[in-house]
């Protein structure tokens, strides 16, 4: 009598499921369910809590709450600050990416790590180390500030914090689609007489231009809730680099829930209109590519 006699599967050979098909996790009903468990318990039941505090709020409240000229100005910042920052990351994250990926130089495995600092490093020791590099009396600073270069206690203190924070998302989201994009069509580019220019732009660019996009919105979405790096070298003037978490936090501090909830609120959906367009860039960038 054989294995194969009793129904008993032989090593390597592919388990018969319900319909002809192989399933490795249980059923889809099964994980739909703990998937939308999961993401109530984390993500909806928190979010609609937030938004339920704030219709305890008339809408003449609500609309005193979110528009008061100090919590316009510390939109501004928070938003232009966030969005420069996360530019400035495309930019050199790719540029990071490239060399990472296509060259190889003594202690390259020591900057890879170091990439991955500020994941790792508390914020506030971020936010610490940077005031004490950039403030008047800094290691830098002192030399900066009686040229009028400034870079602490104001908006570019914030914009700095930030693109620190933000540039791990970039790095490490065009790192392995850069490691995956064939060589050889590069090649063949050049061998047709394109410069390196042309071959960037019209090969190598329209593949990574989706993880670009990605990079972006992930750094501009950290950017935009990041409170622990940035209060210590913004220096937190009303109505000048004062950030909304920060108004937040305040708000919280005087027992103000339904005041601090609206403002989350617009900061929610802000945040998530752009990461809905962010998206659909990403989509209609796919489909590009694919058509071509």
């Amino acid at each position: 009598m054989t294995a194969a006699s009793l129904g008993v599967p032989l090593p390597g050979a592919a388990v018969p499921t319900r319909g002809g098909s192989k399933k490795v996790l249980p059923g889809f009903n099964l994980t739909l369910g703990y998937t939308l468990l999961y993401l109530s318990l984390i993500v909806l039941i928190p979010l609609s809590a937030l938004v339920l505090k704030t219709f305890t709020l008339s809408l003449d409240q609500f609309w005193a709450a979110i528009s008061s000229p100090r919590v316009l100005a510390s939109y501004r910042l928070t938003f232009g600050a966030s969005l420069i920052a996360a530019l400035v990351n495309v930019v050199f994250g790719l540029l990071v990416a490239w060399v990472l990926v296509r060259y190889s130089f003594p202690g390259k495995k020591i900057v890879d790590a170091l990439v991955d600092l500020p994941f790792a490093l508390p914020t506030a020791v971020a936010g610490i180390s940077l005031t004490a590099l950039l403030a008047g009396n800094g290691w830098i600073g002192q030399y900066l500030e009686p040229l009028g270069i400034k870079l602490a206690f104001n908006p570019n203190g914030v914009v700095i914090a930030l693109i620190f924070i933000g540039l791990p998302f970039v790095v490490r989201t065009v790192q392995p689609v850069l490691e995956d994009t064939e060589k050889e069509l590069e090649e063949a580019a050049m061998c047709l007489g394109a410069t390196r220019w042309q071959t960037f732009a019209k090969v190598i660019f329209p593949s990574i231009a989706p993880a670009l996009l990605t990079g972006f919105a992930m750094a501009f979405a950290r950017a935009i809730g990041e409170y622990g790096s940035v209060i210590f070298i913004a220096g937190n003037m009303p109505m000048v680099s004062e950030i909304t978490p920060l108004i937040i936090i305040g708000k919280l501090e005087q027992y103000d829930y339904a005041g601090a909830t609206a403002v989350a609120v617009v900061m929610l959906v802000v945040s998530f209109v752009l990461l809905l367009i962010i998206n659909a860039l990403q989509g209609w960038q796919r489909r590009r590519s694919g058509g071509q």
